[in-house]
């Protein structure tokens, strides 16, 4: 499965032009990659302030164009994450999957809620892990934060996850450990690390960058820079499988002594 990490630039308080860019984007990507990424909260970045005017729904215009692009453009789509509304009038942190016929597959709410951003006053924290097949290959879902809570991606891996999806607004302060979370979830979970980044900044906090393909191995197949670009890799569920077959790590786990 060849993916398109989409390492957008997100401008402060101005939805309609991120919305704009970002299915610009998409569109780009159409017929060079079987999946397309985009990072957490693309539309509005993390100036949350008018969530209940923003947010997205399950019918909403733009949920409907995205599950159009997938469509005509015969590509999965792994949509970031957005602010979303809930039937319960709830507004959550959520990444949407759409297949390549345009139908919606797959949806996450973002666990843990980050707390430096004060992320818990506008948004619901999400009660279950998810995970879907895209292409045959056994996909996880988290958003950024998560990354930072290995549990939950072993959690996945021992549920048969071959590769994990991360959207994430990670800052340049905190660069080293962006580089060093991803391959650690990849390598000690021996599956791919799908990380993709935002470019831009809030406030005065810029964005690192940086989106990478991870392998099981924890060998960076692909990554970006600091400005906006795609990045493209190879998912292959065959080397999950050597990974795995060559050195039982989820095996070996002592399940008998600490829950998974």
């Amino acid at each position: 499965m060849r993916v398109a990490l989409i390492q957008m630039k997100i401008e402060e308080k101005n939805r309609t032009l991120n919305a704009e860019h970002a299915l610009e984007l998409l569109k780009g990507v159409c017929g060079r990659a079987d999946a397309a990424v985009l990072p957490e909260v693309w539309t509005t970045g993390y100036s949350l302030g008018a969530l209940r005017k923003e947010a997205e729904w399950p019918d909403s215009p733009l949920v409907k164009e995205i599950a159009g692009v997938a469509r005509d453009g015969r590509i999965a789509v792994v949509a970031g994450s957005v602010p979303f509304r809930r039937a319960d009038g709830r507004i959550y942190n959520t990444t949407l999957v759409f297949d390549e016929q345009g139908g919606l597959v797959a949806d996450y709410d973002k666990i843990h809620m980050f707390s430096l951003y004060n992320e818990e006053k506008y948004f619901n924290p999400g009660g279950k892990k998810t995970q879907v097949i895209l292409k045959g290959v056994n996909c996880g879902l988290a958003i950024c934060y998560d990354l930072r809570f290995p549990e939950l991606f072993r959690s996945m891996a021992v549920n048969g996850a071959e590769a994990v999806f991360l959207p994430a607004e990670w800052p340049r302060a905190r660069g080293a450990a962006w580089r060093l979370l991803i391959q650690a979830r990849a390598v000690e979970n021996q599956l791919y690390m799908c990380a993709v980044n935002c470019v831009g900044k809030f406030k005065n906090d810029y964005f690192y960058g940086h989106s990478a393909i991870i392998s099981p191995m924890g060998e960076i197949i692909a990554e970006g820079s600091e400005d906006e670009e795609i990045i493209y890799g190879d998912i292959d569920a065959a080397a999950v499988a050597a990974a795995r077959s060559a050195m039982s790590v989820l095996k070996d786990a002592r399940r008998d002594i600490y829950c998974l």
